[in-house]
């Protein structure tokens, strides 16, 4: 009997073989049948369903990474649309078609391949900083010597276990160390501090943060297993490291209320003036035109009202004060041609009858100096037109 059984095993195992194939090939959708006649309802459908059965799709709805409202529903719909363009833009539905690919090697490319890389390329932008740390530690843990994967050998099927639900703890544990919740893994973890941030420059462009490095993201994570004292999956170790570090993924959330919030909606404010702060702003810009004038008639006095010297004054206050040159005393005086005690002077009265201001507060005074760097610019451009 025993003699039988190993005779029809190698036939048993062919057939059990090829009955998952059938079943594989039952379970793909009529992906040829739908492209050749066109069904855009049809093919919406089945992808529509790999979208609502992929893993990662899932695991990132329930995360809370790819919407930030909406029922689950309307985002399955959204990622659809997107990956329904991103084939179309790519011409992928004629390709399928021209290398005569059959109905479950194009639902293995679409699910595995595009709509992962359409997921993976989503959570880099809307998580760049936890997408790249989550894959640094993902390669430590591998490469690194400190640490090995203490599930290994489980079955058949381990070596294609998927990455995040391996369990790794450091090199020295014994393989049968025992494993602890997940509450008390959270719990055990606090007592790490948070890591500075390190704000160097990196990438081809230099605009990314380090974070931390290499070297200390390896000691974080020892850190982390010890504090832990037990092995811990993939998915969970990368939680809890990266809790001990300042990540910061900002992303937009809209702002206005959804129809099933009994109209609370929220508007953006205003940036604009309203009328009252319009009103405000002229009579500040005409009170700062009424300093001026007493500015300039105070400087006028100074100098008895003699034009000449009145104009050298004027000179003297772009010069030494208006200007965005911002030149040295010395260059003034030669430029205007007087010399250095003079300027000193004229400086002198110039300050003088700027301490004679009564003006209220910074604002005001800001108001002042535009409309006085305005009126002097053009007294001194029309100097320099009439000397020319």
């Amino acid at each position: 009997m025993t003699r039988s059984t190993e005779e029809t095993s190698p036939t048993s195992q062919g057939h059990a073989r090829a009955q998952a194939h059938e079943r594989h090939e039952r379970r793909a959708g009529a992906w040829v049948e739908t492209l050749r006649r066109s069904d855009v309802s049809r093919l919406w459908t089945e992808l529509q369903r790999l979208v609502v059965n992929h893993p990662l799709v899932r695991a990132s709805y329930s995360a809370g990474l790819l919407v930030e409202e909406g029922d689950r529903g309307s985002a399955y719909l959204d990622l659809t649309q997107e990956l329904f363009v991103t084939l179309l833009s790519k011409s992928r539905f004629q390709h399928y078609l021209d290398s005569e690919m059959t109905d479950s090697e194009i639902e293995c490319e679409i699910s595995q391949i595009e709509l992962t890389n359409l997921l993976t390329a989503e959570l880099r932008k809307r998580h760049p900083e936890s997408y790249r740390l989550a894959r640094r530690i993902s390669t430590i843990i591998q490469s690194s010597a400190n640490f090995r994967r203490v599930d290994a050998g489980a079955g058949e099927d381990e070596p294609h276990r998927r990455l995040v639900d391996r369990v790794y703890g450091l090199r020295e544990w014994r393989a049968d160390k025992s494993r602890r919740a997940q509450a008390e893994l959270e719990e055990r973890v606090q007592m790490i501090p948070v890591r500075q941030r390190d704000t160097r420059m990196v990438g081809c462009t230099g605009d990314a943060q380090i974070i931390i490095s290499n070297s200390d993201l390896e000691d974080l994570i020892v850190s982390v297993l010890e504090a832990c004292d037990s092995p811990v999956d993939v998915r969970s170790l990368r939680s809890l490291v990266m809790s001990r570090l300042p990540v910061m993924d900002i992303y937009l959330v809209p702002i206005g209320g959804g129809d099933d919030e009994d109209g609370k909606a929220f508007e953006p404010v205003d940036g604009r003036e309203n009328p009252e702060q319009s009103l405000l702003r002229r009579e500040s810009e005409d009170g700062a035109a009424n300093y001026v004038d007493e500015f300039l008639r105070g400087l006028h006095a100074a100098v008895r009202g003699k034009s000449k010297q009145y104009d050298r004054m004027l000179g003297v206050l772009w010069y030494c004060y208006l200007s965005p040159a911002h030149i040295t005393q010395l260059e003034a005086a030669a430029r205007l041609n007087v010399s250095d005690s003079l300027v000193s002077d004229y400086r002198r009265r110039i300050e003088q009858q700027l301490r004679a201001l009564s003006l209220s507060g910074i604002e005001e005074a800001r108001r002042f100096e535009t409309a006085l760097r305005e009126r002097v610019n053009l007294f001194i451009s029309e100097e320099v037109n009439a000397g020319v």
